[in-house]
Parts: structure tokens; sequence; C-alpha cells
């Protein structure tokens, strides 16, 4: 038996070329300015209250409750006894990279406080530079000191038992 040759008129060199143009031509329809051409991937993220400075301007001290909630809206939390301050709070958050765990760039937090007879005592803005991160959904500060796991409660527990132990018990 003999194998038949068949001479081919179809070259590969140009359908290659043309395989290379359409598949590149494919990827450039995805092709956006924050993926490739920007410079500065970052994301920033603006999440809660929108402040208003004239919404701001116009509950001056000795509003009632409703005024202000009619000019601000309502409050992103309430103090948690009797209800005597709303705080609105504000956050921006930045993430550098994709799939970066976003960071807290700034906090911003309208305090309104009112008074035995539910009026406006005081309006007060703090921010990030005005102390430490408070935490109103746990209504948790942290804290210093240490946390210990198990074997290292059973270690200074045991310690305290033995007084040969160094650094145990009391003589």
């Amino acid at each position: 038996m003999r194998a038949l040759n068949f001479k081919s008129t179809f070259s590969s060199r140009p359908a290659g070329a043309i395989s290379l143009l359409l598949v590149v031509s494919a990827l450039s329809a995805c092709h956006t300015n924050k993926m490739i051409g920007d410079l500065n991937p970052s994301e920033t993220f603006t999440q809660g209250y929108v402040y208003d400075q004239q919404a701001v301007d116009s509950v001056p001290v000795g509003s009632s409750r409703e005024q202000v909630l009619l000019a601000l809206g309502t409050p992103s939390t309430t103090a948690t006894f009797d209800n005597e301050a709303f705080y609105y709070i504000s956050q921006t958050r930045k993430r550098y990279v994709a799939f970066d765990k976003p960071r807290l760039v700034d906090q911003k937090v309208l305090a309104v406080y009112f008074g035995a007879d539910g009026r406006v005592t005081q309006i007060a803005n703090y921010g990030m530079k005005d102390g430490k991160i408070f935490d109103f959904i746990s209504r948790t500060t942290p804290t210093g000191g240490k946390d210990q796991n198990f074997l290292s409660q059973i270690i200074n527990g045991a310690s305290k038992l033995a007084p040969s132990i160094p650094g145990g018990g009391t003589p």
C-alpha cells in the first residue's frame, strides 16, 4: 500500500498571523484604563454618612431632636442610655492593590448631644486624629494587656503552685 501525499496550498504562516491578530483584537476589547493603562490601581471606598456642611449648619444648638432627624437623617447609631447622643459615622477605606484588604484611611464621627429637655447642647466632629478608633457595633475599645492561649495559662498556673519553679509561687 502506498501512502497518499497531498500537497497543501494552505500555508501555516498566514494562518498563525491571522489567529494571533484575532486573539490580540479580542483581548484589546477587554482593555480598560483601570486594568492596564492606569499607573495607580488603588480604589477608595466611602461608607456611611455623607457629610453635608449646610445640613449641619441648619442644626444650631437648641434645636429639637425632630429637627436634627429632619436635617441630618437617621443617625448611624445612638448613645446606649437614654438616647442622649446621635452619632453620624463616615469611613473612607483605601485598597492599594487589587485583592488587598481595604485599610481604614479616615473616619469621621459627627456627634450631636442632647440635654434632658431633648434639645441640642453640643455638636462635635471627631476624626481619627482625635483618638483611638471606637468600635460602635460591639461597643468596645481595644485595651492594653495580653491574650493568653491555653498552654500559657497552664504554665502560669503551674508556676504559681510550685515555688521551686523560677518566677513561681511565693516562698
